[in-house]
């Protein structure tokens, strides 16, 4: 234990004595550079993919006059973060300006009016798009108000949602319209499509208010009885340390009621936490406890301190309790059905991923974004910890680089285009049925594996509509996967 303890420590060490805090000769203000050096250390400290970024290496610079000199070159630290430490190859990475409202957003808190919303282009004019429902939070303006799954709006506030063309074919919302959903408070306009595909006014407007919320991830939690089976079926939206105890909850319901089966549905879950992600493999298994599942991999100077001396710290392991210590509640099931989308990412993968060598994984959708990194919130103090007495106050900058991607038991690692369905069905935004009933597409779908019913290709089913975006875009944390905190050898 010892000698892992000093291996890592001489690891920090040389880095740290690397980009020194001793700053006599500054060009520019104390705060600012004070923050790129915060932001230059943990990224070379850390950062997944350090030996892709020359100036991160340990002897890059010989004096601490020309670190600064590299730091000076850059607009401020979100110059300096995207465009001088982060790899081409990185796409989720970030940094915060402030992370308290990192922190709530990923405990879930957020202003909202209570919508989940996706969005696709104008299929007529691709400098306009249109926003569908997916979802109404409970206890919102917009559940207040009558809004349900499945209205279409492409005006706020009068104004209709445009788009922006990013380059290579593809089409972002503009930052108008970015604007328009940020508003306190707005007015949207109703619409739907007529025979031609053209979206027309209902004449009916709907005035929402975005007030503070704290969204609890496990939208659905019910049993369903067909045919003498009991099937349990799980609308999870994001891995949420602080709502394990709803999880939990959530399967010792489905024990009481005798479930023998159960469909997941991650359909717009973008990810989150990692300790959540190996707590719910648990609660679907039980029967593994202890056994691996899933193998880490740090950028090399760090890999290689573990790997030497104590291995054991790169595994994830099925465990037995959630954080709060209590039991978890287990099905001990042997098989399991998923449903995916383009929006289902990162700690949802890695429930996918990781299971699949011990029990029956089947999946029921569309390709899932493929994200196998995790990150962890960094911030400025001796040890880049939040409870740390050295907490730098005269700031809020945190960073949240990515530091590992993994494998399962099987060191099968996560194919970057995405986990592929076995059995495939696009969501149709046009007839997308009622979350948590049977007859919901792809639910049904599910369904039909679970009970041997017959099934055709369903694959090409609705008008296919260019998908552009959705709520949780806005959101720094989107499709994000994490760690709570540094492992005890790197603290």
């Amino acid at each position: 234990m010892k000698r892992i303890t000093l291996s890592l420590s001489l690891i920090i060490l040389i880095v740290l004595s690397s980009c020194s805090k001793d700053r006599d000769d500054e060009i520019r203000p104390l705060s600012e550079l004070e923050i790129e050096n915060f932001i230059y250390s943990g990224m070379q400290l850390y950062y997944l993919y350090k030996p892709e970024i020359p100036e991160l290496a340990n002897t890059y610079f010989d004096t601490n006059s020309e670190l600064n000199d590299f730091l000076s070159g850059f607009a401020g630290p979100e110059d300096l973060f995207y465009n001088g430490l982060v790899a081409d190859v990185d796409r989720f990475s970030f940094l915060s300006t402030d992370y308290r409202d990192l922190e709530n957003s990923l405990a879930g808190v957020s202003k909202t009016s209570g919508i989940d919303y996706g969005l696709s282009l104008d299929p007529n004019d691709a400098n306009f798009a249109f926003a569908y429902v997916r979802y109404v939070l409970p206890n919102t303006s917009a559940s207040a108000n009558g809004v349900t799954r499945g209205m279409f709006f492409n005006t706020i506030n009068d104004e209709r949602l445009t788009t922006t063309a990013n380059g290579d074919g593809t089409y972002s919302l503009s930052a108008r319209s970015r604007e328009l959903l940020n508003l306190d408070s707005y007015t949207i306009a109703l619409a739907e499509f007529d025979s031609n595909d053209d979206l027309q006014p209902t004449g009916v407007e709907i005035d929402l208010t975005q007030e503070g919320y704290t969204e609890n991830p496990v939208f659905i939690a019910k049993t369903l009885d067909i045919d003498g089976s009991k099937i349990g079926y799980l609308m999870y939206n994001a891995y949420r340390r602080n709502f394990d105890s709803e999880l939990n909850a959530a399967f010792a319901q489905f024990q009481a009621d005798g479930v023998t089966d159960l469909v997941l549905d991650l359909r717009y879950n973008g990810g989150g936490s990692v300790e959540t992600a190996i707590d719910l493999t648990s609660m679907i298994t039980g029967q593994f406890n202890g056994e691996i599942i899933t193998k880490q991999q740090w950028n090399p100077e760090i890999q290689a301190a573990f790997e030497a001396e104590e291995p054991d710290a790169l595994i994830d392991r099925f465990d037995n309790t959630i954080s709060d210590g209590s039991l978890i509640n287990s099905l001990n099931l042997s098989r399991l059905f998923v449903i995916g989308t383009g929006s289902t990412a990162s700690a949802s993968e890695l429930t996918i991923i990781g299971l699949q060598p011990y029990i029956d994984v089947q999946t029921v959708g569309t390709t899932t974004v493929g994200k196998f990194q995790a990150s962890i919130t960094l911030y400025d103090s001796e040890t880049f910890r939040r409870n740390d007495e050295t907490l730098n106050p005269s700031h809020f900058y945190a960073i949240q680089p990515l530091v590992y991607t993994y494998a399962n038991a099987d060191d099968v690692i996560g194919p970057p285009a995405g986990i592929t369905p076995d059995f495939e069905l696009r969501e149709d935004i046009s007839n997308l049925g009622t979350l948590g009933a049977p007859d919901e597409p792809l639910l049904s779908l599910a369904l039909d594996q679970i009970l041997g019913r017959s099934y055709s290709s369903k694959s090409k089913a609705g008008t296919v509509f260019d998908f552009i975006g959705e709520r949780e875009n806005q959101n720094t944390t989107y499709q994000r996967m994490y760690i709570e905190d540094l492992p005890d050898r790197l603290k």
